[in-house]
């Protein structure tokens, strides 16, 4: 492709597509948000006020029917829907970027995956919380040997929600990939991956906390990584009082941080990622690098998840690998599934 503006068709205007695709892409360079599908009448609405250059599209049978105006296609509707989806741009030979988790299973994945490499379509999964600011900055310090040999790595996404709100990812059939080991699990996995290689080893604890609700929604697992590193990982919904949202054990020094990446509620608050200061941590969430009292701050990274598009643009253009292989979605598909195995939790049977 030259450089021309690529076209994205945005399939899903719930919270993630109206959040954390539409303004990421809206804002980065060489993208254009050409189209919104979505067929409920409210979201349509918000989509022509917020996004008034794109058309917006009823169905994704609609869009596909005219593909030839459609270079790319973003996928950010319900987990059942993911690969019947990306199999029809696939079909239509559009380059396709696909909301996590990428299927509710890894074989389901795999098959995907197949299917894209032998058309030669274009493929990635939106993990994007590799751009967070606080895992770059991590990225650096272990680059940097500033903590010596990594012995554990704890990781956690906390949220206060005791009331179930109730929607797709509170739903239990299998298809729905549903409760928060898949939800919020995927990112925290795909971290740890991504630091410290493949898991020889995994634990977990999936509970049910809240009244009512059908799936997990309190997570502990527990990676043992081929490369000796253990990895501590929580999400919850019931954390009244958040934990550190990473604390990194090294023989040399430990890195403490506190607070999640700002990106997120920015986003949940209608800013985008072109407003001066984006994903600038204020001095105050700085993590600690060092050993006990002689611990000082660390700046943190700039959070920018316009570098997960910026990698498709180059992927597309260029013939860059993209900027997460299905194969790295696929292995933390792989933890998701043994945990749901050898986790037995009352009320939760293994998967």
């Amino acid at each position: 492709m030259n450089d021309a503006e690529i076209r994205v068709a945005l399939i899903g205007y719930g919270l993630g597509g109206q959040s954390f695709h539409a303004p990421v892409i809206a804002t980065t360079p060489g993208m254009r948000l050409a189209a919104i599908v979505t067929g409920n009448a409210e979201r349509q609405r918000l989509a022509r006020t917020e996004h008034p250059d794109a058309r917006v599209v009823d169905t994704a049978d609609e869009l596909f029917r005219v593909h030839t105006e459609t270079d790319l296609v973003v996928i950010s509707t319900p987990n059942r829907t993911h690969v019947p989806l990306a199999m029809q741009a696939i079909d239509a030979e559009l380059p396709v970027v696909v909301d996590k988790p990428v299927a509710p299973t890894s074989a389901e994945a795999r098959r995907l995956a197949e299917e894209a490499k032998r058309r030669n379509v274009f493929l990635s999964v939106y993990h994007n919380r590799r751009w967070d600011g606080d895992f770059q900055t991590l990225r650096r310090l272990i680059k940097d040997r500033a903590l010596g040999h990594v012995l554990r790595f704890e990781s956690r996404l906390d949220r206060w929600r005791p009331a179930p709100k109730g929607g797709w990812r509170e739903l239990d059939a299998p298809e729905e990939a549903g409760g928060l080991l898949y939800d919020l699990g995927t990112h925290l996995i795909d971290q740890a991956l991504c630091l410290f290689g493949p898991v020889a080893d995994v634990y977990a604890e999936l509970d049910k906390r809240r009244p009512g609700i059908a799936v997990d929604d309190d997570v502990f697992l527990a990676l043992t990584h081929a490369s000796g590193v253990r990895s501590h990982l929580w999400a919850t919904v019931m954390a009244a009082q958040d934990g550190p949202r990473l604390r990194v054990l090294g023989d040399r020094a430990a890195y403490t941080k506190f607070g999640t990446d700002v990106q997120e509620a920015a986003l949940r608050r209608g800013e985008r990622p072109s407003a001066p200061n984006w994903g600038v941590d204020p001095p105050e969430n700085y993590g600690l690098l060092g050993v006990g009292q002689d611990a000082r701050p660390v700046a943190t990274e700039r959070g920018d998840y316009r570098g997960f598009y910026i990698g498709v643009v180059r992927s597309i253009r260029e013939g860059a690998p993209p900027p997460v292989d299905v194969r790295d979605a696929i292995a933390a598909l792989e933890v998701i599934e043994t945990a749901r195995r050898r986790a037995q939790p009352p009320g939760l049977p293994p998967a």
